[in-house]
């Protein structure tokens, strides 16, 4: 009897739904709009695009809006329609302006302008339960508004332009990141705010921010190409770090339902975390003036190269130990998914020894978009995905198969 033949199984990857390619600019936000087959983009053409899909199964804008300059950022609240745009002016006054959506999404009513930055407004945040709006700059200042009078509440000053910004309404903790690569952590009241704490981990600048407030746990992408998950709940100062990109970090998503981390690049990757697992913090890298395995002298220890009459050799560590080791004692690389390491990494021989195949099982999937992304939105009411290009295009995404 001839034996059966198994199917391969079969790889799951997101499903490409549509591609919006009219702009005639880099679209630098884009949002999904939940319950409606609708997306609102804003561009550096200077334009709001408010694009329905219509029977044909294309995207069509029912609001072209032309703005006084270049849109760089936006935030959209759905329960109100609120709809809040940060542009860029050069080095005049640099405003946000906010408008109020109609229930079909084609017509759009001027609300209120904020005269908030001196230079490019970088994040825009409207907080409903707070009634605030809360914004960034490259002149290094983050504000927040009274969303009902337009009144300035309070003003703090970073020592680097912010690239992200998070908000938590049970603490009113505002989580900021800059380009000096630090995360710094705010209470924000009505009318002050205080210095709570900094987070200094990135070797790059902060390029997003995404905070779940049930773990309570931020994330930060980074132009380094990694990804740190600050436990800010446990109150242990746990630092994880995910390394599984190969260019800068342009987004993060987080799945609550699922305990999945989206994050995505400018090379196009897209990763899909699980978060679901116990993973450990990555080991200081110790210092040593001799290799800690077979105590040969590093290039600097010159009392021990003469005492010894040995060259010295090149310092390296291990990432899973932490030791200072020579190239001859770390000579093997090896994934350690648990610690964040998704490729391959030196480790020395007696850590390799001890990994085994289990550990070294994947926690993350990766896909490719096919575009260099500089923008992402996660929609989990349908489990879309929406990715902005620096091709101009916005691809949506269905990331079932893959977010479940």
């Amino acid at each position: 009897m001839a034996a059966e033949i198994q199917p391969k199984p079969q790889t799951r990857t997101p499903v490409l739904l549509n591609k919006i390619e009219s702009s005639q600019d880099v679209v630098n936000t884009a949002v999904i709009i939940p319950k409606e087959d609708g997306v609102i983009s804003v561009s550096d053409d200077r334009t709001i695009r408010i694009w329905l899909k219509r029977d044909s199964g294309q995207y069509w804008p029912s609001i072209y809006h032309t703005m006084p300059a270049s849109c760089s950022c936006m935030s959209f609240n759905p329960e109100t329609r609120r709809l809040s745009v940060g542009m860029e002016n050069g080095t005049i006054s640099v405003s946000e302006n906010e408008f109020i959506l109609s229930e079909e999404y084609n017509k759009m009513t001027p609300e209120r302008t904020y005269e908030a930055h001196q230079g490019k407004v970088t994040v825009v945040l409207f907080v409903l339960e707070m009634e605030w709006v809360l914004s960034t700059g490259q002149d290094k200042n983050v504000t927040w508004h009274c969303s009902e009078s337009g009144t300035q509440l309070g003003l703090y000053r970073t020592i680097a332009w912010v690239s992200g910004l998070q908000f938590d309404v049970e603490t009113r903790h505002a989580f900021v990141g800059d380009h000096s690569g630090q995360v710094t952590i705010l209470k924000l009241e009505q009318d002050s705010c205080s210095l709570v704490t900094t987070f200094k981990g990135h070797t790059g600048n902060v390029t997003a921010l995404c905070w779940d407030p049930a773990q309570r746990v931020l994330f930060s992408g980074s132009s380094d190409h990694s990804i740190i998950m600050w436990d800010i709940g446990g109150r242990k100062g746990t630092a994880i770090e995910l390394q599984g990109h190969n260019d800068k970090v342009q987004g993060l998503c987080y799945a609550p339902h699922t305990r999945q981390l989206i994050s995505c690049s400018s090379d196009g990757g897209i990763v899909i975390w699980n978060m679901d697992v116990t993973r450990q913090e990555t080991p200081e890298w110790l210092d040593s003036d001799s290799c800690q395995k077979c105590e040969q002298p590093f290039f600097w220890n010159f009392k021990q190269m003469w005492d010894s009459k040995k060259i010295g050799l090149r310092q390296h560590h291990c990432r899973k130990c932490g030791q200072a080791v020579c190239g001859k004692c770390s000579a093997k690389r090896s994934t350690i998914p648990l610690m964040g390491f998704e490729f391959e990494v030196r480790v020395c021989d007696s850590c390799h020894e001890s990994i085994t195949d289990e550990d070294r099982a994947p926690t993350a999937t990766f896909h490719d978009s096919k575009h260099s992304i500089v923008y992402m939105h996660y929609e989990p009411t349908t489990g879309w995905l929406l990715t902005s290009g620096a091709d101009k295009v916005v691809k949506l995404w269905d990331m079932t198969p893959v977010v479940s």
